[in-house]
């Protein structure tokens, strides 16, 4: 395997399991320039770039690198260009083959940020998302004048970037004079970061003022970056005073989001909030063939009814089922029958999808809650620490039947008597408070990986 062959794998497998909005921010316009003594050297465009996958991907670039080379014994990063062709408006990434699969993640307008083939015409529409599509069809036809802000939310690999991204495009076509700007949050804190270190924060809010459209995937990536939050509140508050749209998404309401500010909370509740909810089988089933029409490929009515019976909270990974039925076909020039995607997509579709234990729920909690693992376990009685600790404790409860005893032990050492207390206050809110349900669906998504 060459080195250009090895990287297009690893992303392949880093596009399945990340969010578009994050691959496409740090993975762009990256690859294996040389690999030497047990060093894989990856070059990146920038130097943010480095230190986010030298930060926050390292480890798990490493495994996926040795899962295709055993001799790779560490990554190392620099920043230099590739030599990938780029055209003046897109960045296209080719699998090596041929006939394989583009990277269609990487078609990306330099100008907005936008890609291209997001699109309210390949948007699927259903019960779980018609409210939310509604309101963006909205917007986009009248940006500035209704839903400001708007703030999509739902779980992870529902649509929420394609919808986002669906409204720029729109806008783009039709009002091709406003300049419209899509950031995920992670990026937008890189560049306040960077404005920061460079004494340049003004020119950074003299570029975001200028827009007539900002987009912000994954705004709960916020919490906790009080010099961000604060940049992003001003920057909100000028463009919202000029009428200038601003549109919002997140994992979850922002009621939800911890340590975000409560200024900030407010002038996202001030608009519309519209949440993306589970598609059903026939959506899916939808979903699956209009992906297929658009790859001119054509599986069986029984493959398509497997794959959607069997992922069913998570369009994303239907559609990375259904990339690696489009390679097998092209490089078989056959489509698979139900025997083989059943093989193929084994891993995927028959790993148990409720399997947890107790330190995935601590841990899933800790980080929902923008808290560290010793601060939700020690003896602490502050109101932001206890009803996170509560919360796991009932978590612990319903999903692993723990005896009270056992979560004790797990949660710090607490006697089992706190333990009945704190599940029996949350079984009790829940019935009552809508919020900390949606709060405690959310947290299940991402314990089971939904």
């Amino acid at each position: 395997m060459t080195k250009e062959e090895l990287w297009e794998a690893v992303l392949a497998q880093i596009q399945f399991n990340i969010s578009p909005a994050n691959f496409a921010t740090w993975f762009k316009n990256t690859g294996i320039i040389s690999k030497k003594d047990g060093v894989a050297w990856v070059s990146v465009p920038n130097a943010f770039s480095r230190e986010w996958l030298e930060n926050k991907y390292n480890k798990y670039i490493l495994k996926i690198l040795r899962s295709f080379d055993e001799e790779i014994k560490e990554v190392k990063y620099t920043v230099e260009r590739t030599g990938l062709k780029i055209s003046p408006k897109e960045t296209v990434i080719s699998l090596p083959e041929t006939n394989q699969l583009e990277f269609q993640e990487f078609k990306v307008d330099k100008e907005t940020n936008l890609n291209l083939r997001y699109t309210f015409g390949n948007f699927i529409v259903g019960s779980f998302n018609e409210l939310p599509h509604a309101a963006a069809t909205a917007v986009a036809k009248e940006p500035g004048l209704v839903y400001n802000p708007l703030f999509i939310y739902g779980g992870v690999g529902l649509g929420k970037t394609h919808l986002l991204q669906a409204i720029g495009n729109e806008i783009s076509k039709n009002f091709s004079h406003k300049k419209v700007k899509y950031m995920p949050a992670e990026k937008f804190t890189s560049e306040v970061v960077a404005a920061i270190r460079g004494h340049t924060i003004e020119n950074l809010k003299a570029k975001y003022r200028l827009l007539d459209i900002l987009v912000i995937d994954d705004i709960q990536f916020l919490a906790g970056k009080e010099k961000t939050q604060e940049e992003f509140f001003h920057t909100f508050n000028a463009l919202y005073e000029k009428n200038k749209q601003i549109i919002l998404s997140s994992d979850r309401p922002p009621k939800a989001i911890p340590a975000l500010e409560e200024r900030l909370r407010s002038r996202f509740e001030g608009g519309m909030i519209a949440d993306i909810g589970l598609p059903d089988f026939e959506t899916r089933m939808a979903i699956l063939k209009t992906k297929t029409q658009e790859r001119k490929i054509d599986f069986s009515e029984e493959v398509l009814s497997y794959i959607a019976s069997s992922i069913q909270k998570n369009i994303r990974e239907m559609e990375g089922a259904l990339n690696r039925l489009v390679a097998y076909q092209r490089l078989n020039n056959q489509p698979p029958d139900l025997e083989i995607t059943k093989t193929l997509l084994k891993k995927l579709i028959l790993s148990p999808s409720k399997v947890t234990s107790p330190k995935k729920i601590i841990q899933t909690v800790a980080s929902f809650y923008d808290l560290k693992e010793k601060e939700l376990l020690a003896a602490c009685r502050k109101k932001e620490i206890i009803k996170p600790r509560q919360v796991a404790i009932y978590l612990l409860r319903e999903e692993l039947k723990c005896s009270y005893p056992f979560i004790g032990r797990k949660i710090g050492g607490r006697d089992h008597t706190t333990i009945i207390h704190g599940f029996n206050k949350i079984q009790k809110e829940i019935a009552s408070n809508e919020n900390l349900k949606e709060e405690i669906d959310l947290l299940r998504q991402r314990i089971y990986g939904f």
